[in-house]
């Protein structure tokens, strides 16, 4: 499926789980979608039907995985599961709300919160360079293995966060201008080895959903 040379890349945030609806960082946890988050799934699926896509991957995390099953069914695609789509590890933050975190962990949560780049969460945790240099040699990958196709890739909040800032070419500490919701579409081309925006953010699909939680 060619075409001349452009390859696009749609990229899916997971749908809704329970820990979005409050506010709670999931990171690598492995929560599964609630019933608003399998609606959102279908929605998405629905919508991209009609592409014409060669190739569907996906974050291993279960709230990727069951959104790329409504997406796979629909599209009679088998997703490839890749790990470097996951979610941010958050450290000692996950399973915490945002404000639980700010409250534990005042000190690291600022660091957190002002995207220093270098900041690694303690605790297992990864700094945004890291995330920068995993979701974006995964994405380069997929790029080279699909010249010329359009594919999909189910993943997370924090790894759409990274690819929008490596595309525009803005800053990891700089503050976030863009929305991150639950089941939200996002295009990219990529030309020439030159990476554009085509869309951001695609909620039409979502008549009464897309939560965008993230701080």
């Amino acid at each position: 499926m060619t075409n001349m040379g452009i390859t696009r890349i749609c990229l899916v945030r997971h749908g809704e789980t329970t820990w979005n609806a409050d506010k709670r960082i999931q990171g690598q946890i492995d929560i599964g979608l609630n019933a608003a988050g399998l609606a959102q799934a279908q929605a998405a699926a629905d919508w991209l039907a009609n592409e014409a896509v060669s190739a569907l991957y996906s974050s291993d995390l279960q709230r990727a995985r069951q959104t790329a099953a409504r997406i796979a069914h629909r599209m009679r695609l088998l997703p490839a599961f890749r790990p470097e789509f996951r979610e941010r590890r958050y450290g000692f933050f996950e399973g915490l709300t945002y404000d639980e975190s700010r409250a534990r962990y005042p000190a690291d949560y600022h660091s957190f919160e002002t995207r220093d780049p270098e900041f690694v969460i303690p605790f297992g945790g990864e700094s945004l360079r890291q995330l920068h240099d995993r979701v974006s040699g995964g994405l380069r990958q997929l790029a080279a293995e699909h010249h010329g196709e359009t594919i999909v890739v189910v993943t997370h909040g924090g790894v759409l966060d990274i690819v929008n800032r490596l595309v525009r070419g803005n800053p990891l500490s700089a503050p976030r201008d863009f929305l991150i919701p639950n089941a939200g579409i996002n295009w990219l081309q990529i030309r020439d080895a030159t990476w554009t925006l085509e869309s951001w953010g695609q909620t039409e699909h979502l008549a009464a959903f897309g939560l965008d939680e993230l701080p």
